[in-house]
């Protein structure tokens, strides 16, 4: 198995960068540019396995999509909520908000479309949304008969999705509401959705509906975020520019954090669609100071202390923190993120054992985990195919020898250029 060796630093890391776009702007922007009544383009647009797998989609159901790499450009052109194909087998790799964006989109179809991934993949549960669809006219089917997980088929033959009313669990992943509330203006009646119980990530919602009424959407909802009316509506042709992927800017504050050393991330703010620049906040309650500029978040790192932080809102950054509180004077205890058990990896049990691995103290909880500050030994980092445990785990390498990333081609999912990035900005060739 192939790995990379970070080596460590020897001062503060210093310097000025701009992740590449965000993966969940780009994927739902994609999605609700296949709906629009006429071309969309999207500025900013990410390059990774994710995204790439999502316009591989698109266009084996029959959408014409027009990609510039070099100039992170991306065409779509939507035909008003119809979807072309009468047939597609699409393959989603592990990418989790592909396979359920697209799950809502294919009901909108009068064909039949199969949808499947890796191993992992049909364990992802995906079940909660298929039921969700089901009362607004889709027809889903589980290939294995008493499942949960993908694969699946869509059979559109009886007609595209009706409306009506539905609801729909927000416990296990907020993606499943999403992909709903994304499709929902294609279909032929008003459609109002109730969430059951407790809602998962909010803020990846709240990016969604921002976006939906960007895009010209009417959707109606109370602050609370439990239920949704969405009037049907063509979404509009035009032009959208893609944030850079503020769950890809926490590695970088992480390092300025560990390292006592100031990292500028451009091209987002307190006001951003995505909730995870709330994570420079994480660090700022550890001890960081943090500047929030229009443009612009600087985290300049002192000394850490330990917290005890409810990350329900920005659990794709609770890897970034664990690692983060290594370094800490005292125990972090993360808290009421159990749903991260069901991403690419059990992330919970995964970070909890490589830490353990690195010689670290930690352990699981119910709802979270707990990290004592300690430091790292010599040690093979397993990813899990995961590349948030890659991107994490080598903010470690930065302090001490010895640490071994494995796998790291799987930052590919959404930051293909990562290390080398990372590297860069070590070197202070960034500023």
């Amino acid at each position: 198995m192939t790995f990379i060796e970070l080596q460590p630093v020897t001062g503060p890391v210093h310097g000025v960068i701009r992740p590449p776009g965000s993966k969940s702007i780009t994927n739902r922007a994609m999605v609700m540019a296949a709906l629009v009544d006429g071309p969309l383009t999207m500025f900013g647009v990410l390059d990774s396995q994710d995204t790439r797998v999502m316009v591989e989609s698109l266009r084996r159901l029959g959408f014409t999509v027009d990609q510039d790499l070099a100039a992170c450009r991306c065409t779509v052109h939507g035909l008003g909520g119809r979807v072309p194909a009468e047939t597609a087998d699409l393959w989603l790799e592990n990418s989790g908000t592909s396979i359920r964006f697209l799950t809502s989109l294919c009901a909108l179809g009068t064909g039949q479309y199969r949808l499947d991934g890796v191993e992992r993949m049909r364990q992802r549960p995906i079940g909660d949304l298929v039921r969700a669809l089901k009362p607004l006219g889709a027809n889903i089917q589980f290939e294995e008969p008493l499942g949960d997980c993908p694969p699946i088929v869509v059979d559109g033959s009886g007609g595209i999705l009706q409306g009506g009313s539905t609801s729909i669990h927000g416990d296990i992943s907020s993606q499943f509401l999403s992909s709903l509330l994304m499709a929902a203006p294609a279909c032929r009646e008003t459609v109002h959705v109730r969430v059951e119980g407790e809602l998962v990530s909010r803020p990846y919602v709240t990016m969604t509906l921002h976006m939906m009424q960007a895009f010209g959407a009417s959707v109606r909802y109370p602050d609370d975020l439990s239920s949704f009316l969405i009037e049907p509506q063509p979404y509009r042709p035009g032009t959208y520019e893609i944030e850079p992927d503020a769950s890809a800017a926490s590695y970088f504050f992480g390092a300025a954090a560990v390292t006592g050393g100031s990292v500028t991330v451009t091209g987002l703010s307190r006001q951003a669609l995505q909730g995870d620049v709330a994570f420079a906040a994480a660090l700022e309650q550890m001890g960081c100071e943090v500047s929030w500029q229009s443009d612009r978040i600087t985290v300049t790192g002192r000394p850490l202390h330990g917290i005890d932080i409810d990350m329900n809102a920005i659990s794709d950054t609770a890897q970034t923190l664990s690692a983060v509180a290594v370094f800490a004077d005292s125990p972090t205890t993360i808290r009421n993120v159990g749903h991260m058990r069901h991403k690419e990896t059990d992330r919970i049990a995964a970070v909890v054992t490589e830490l353990q691995r690195a010689g670290i103290q930690a352990e699981e909880l119910a709802d979270g985990l707990r990290i004592h500050p300690g430091t790292p030994r010599p040690a093979e980092i397993q990813t899990y195919d995961d590349h948030r445990m890659a991107m994490s785990f080598s903010l470690l390498g930065l302090k001490v020898p010895g640490i071994r990333i494995l796998d790291p081609g799987c930052t590919a999912k959404t930051y293909p250029q990562y290390f080398e990035d990372l590297a860069a900005l070590c070197a202070g060739r960034l500023s």
